[in-house]
Parts: C-alpha cells; sequence; structure tokens
C-alpha cells in the first residue's frame, strides 16, 4: 500500500511539471584525473540553478560519490536487480537535496543481465527520465566493451582529463574510440588541475586543435578547472569543494562552468534526439 502510494505521488508531480531529462556520460580516458569530484561539484552547481538533477555512480569496483559525499548508501545500483527494488527504492539524499545512487560491487552484473532484467531497468530508467532536468553517469576511467553502451546512448559525453601529457593521450584516445561506435556524439572537454587560467586554456585550445585536426569533428571546451589546494582538503574532510568554500578558485571555476552550460547551452542541447532508452536497447542488442 505505501509503494502504491508513493507511485501515485510520483505520477501527480510529473503530471504537474514534466521533465525530460538529459543524460550525460562523464568519463576519462585514465583514471586519477578528478572526474568523480567533477561530477559531483558539477552536479551540485546544476542544482544550485533549481536544476532537478540525478547523480549516478557507475565507476564499476571504484565507485566513490558517496564516499567523496562523507554519506554510507544503504542501497546500490546493484540492490535494483538483486532486491528486486525499485530504482526509487536505492536513491540516496545527498546535500542541497542531490540524489544520488551509489555504485555496487557487482555492477558488472549490470551488463549480463538476462532480457527480464533488462527491460525492468529500462522501464524504471523511463520513469527517471519524466522526473529529472538532467541525469549524470559518472562513469569508469576508460571505456569497456560494457560501459560503452551506457556512454554511447547518452545525449552527451564530458571528458575530464588534466594537462599532463599521459593524461591528454588518454583523452584522445577516448574520444577517438567513442567517434568510431558513434560519429555523432556531442562531446565537451573540461581541463581540471590546470596550473593557470593561461596555461590551462593553452591545453585545451590544443587539444581542441589536435581532435579536430586528426579526428576531423569539433569538440566542446567547457572550460579549465586550477589546482586549488582546496580540492584535497575537500576530499579529506569529504565535503564537496563547492560547499566547502564557494570563493575558492575552483569553486567559483565550477560554477562559470555550469553557468556557461546552462546559460548558453550547446547546440547539442538543443538537438531532438533519440531517448537514451531506445539507443540503450539498440546497442545491447548489437553487443
Amino acid at each position: 500500500m505505501h509503494d502504491q502510494a508513493a507511485s501515485l505521488r510520483r505520477q501527480l508531480e510529473i503530471s504537474k511539471d514534466p521533465r525530460q531529462a538529459r543524460t550525460i556520460a562523464v568519463v576519462s580516458g585514465k583514471g586519477g584525473v578528478g572526474k568523480s569530484n567533477v561530477a559531483l561539484n558539477f552536479s551540485l552547481e546544476l542544482l544550485n540553478q533549481d536544476k532537478k538533477v540525478l547523480l549516478l555512480d557507475l565507476d564499476v569496483g571504484m565507485g566513490n560519490i558517496d564516499i567523496l559525499l562523507g554519506l554510507h548508501s544503504e542501497k546500490t545500483i546493484v540492490d535494483m536487480f538483486t532486491g528486486h527494488l525499485s530504482v526509487h527504492d536505492i536513491i540516496e539524499t545527498g546535500p542541497r537535496g542531490l540524489a544520488y545512487v551509489a555504485a555496487g560491487s557487482g555492477l558488472t552484473d549490470l551488463f549480463m543481465m538476462d532480457q527480464e532484467k533488462r527491460d525492468y531497468f529500462y522501464q524504471q530508467y523511463d520513469e527517471l527520465v519524466k522526473m529529472y532536468d538532467y541525469i549524470i553517469f559518472d562513469m569508469g576511467a576508460g571505456a569497456t566493451n560494457d560501459s560503452l553502451s551506457l556512454i554511447l546512448a547518452s545525449d552527451e559525453c564530458v571528458v575530464v582529463t588534466t594537462p599532463e601529457p599521459t593524461s591528454i593521450t588518454d583523452a584522445y584516445g577516448m574520444i577517438k574510440h567513442i567517434l568510431n561506435k558513434q560519429r555523432n556524439m556531442p562531446i565537451s572537454v573540461i581541463m581540471n588541475r590546470s596550473a593557470s587560467v593561461k596555461s590551462g586554456y593553452q591545453a585545451l585550445d590544443r587539444f581542441q586543435r589536435v581532435v579536430t585536426q586528426f579526428l576531423d569533428v569539433e569538440i566542446q571546451k567547457l572550460g579549465i578547472l586550477p589546482d586549488d589546494k582546496i580540492v584535497s582538503t575537500a576530499v579529506i574532510r569529504q565535503i564537496p569543494y563547492v560547499l566547502l568554500n564557494e570563493k575558492a578558485a575552483v569553486s567559483k571555476a565550477i560554477k562559470e562552468i555550469v553557468n556557461n552550460y546552462t546559460s548558453y547551452g550547446t547546440e547539442y542541447q538543443q538537438q531532438k534526439s533519440t531517448s537514451f532508452v531506445t539507443k540503450l536497447k539498440q546497442f545491447m542488442m548489437e553487443r
């Protein structure tokens, strides 16, 4: 009876304020570039602009969104299948009312689902897109055959890299891999841990030119984030840096990135695209 009442309340909320969430996959070519921290603080700044956001930790084996928040998640996305739960039962609430779903140790099983469980996932996700403005996937570093289906089905992809040569090389490889599978995937880039604003934008410009020259595609430059000491302090204290000190250089930078993203948008956001579930079904069938 309780579940039925909750479902009715959700349907009423959807009918009063219909949404069609945009699915964003946040990825990186290698680990250790601060991808999860970027995804988390980006999500919190979207909330600050009165956007309704759901953050899904899909980093297989390395999920750490709840750790960055200093919270313990009772349920994970794996429980939706093994415990026969609704997706609404596994959504946790973080600071500023952030809705998030923690990763689970058996997350790889998601990609080995039988048809019944896949259909259940599709049905649950169809409910989510009607409730949020943005659904953000914090994907694992690199691209496995398993995770690639979720990335390719997303409306757009945000690549997080740093100016380090190995990070740049891996980010380029990641973009090339995605484009080889889906040529028209909208891709944006954030240059994290920049030594200065000038050097950060120079690195971002160089990266964009290389991608354009060798992959013959335009990527969107979302902006740069400085190498700010407050980030490590925030991680240790398990408080997102935009909440720990909103006047810090990195907090101001992520705010500017999100302001530009939402105020001006991108040409990608204007495009009417096939739904995430429809695309995911197609990619799963092709596996």
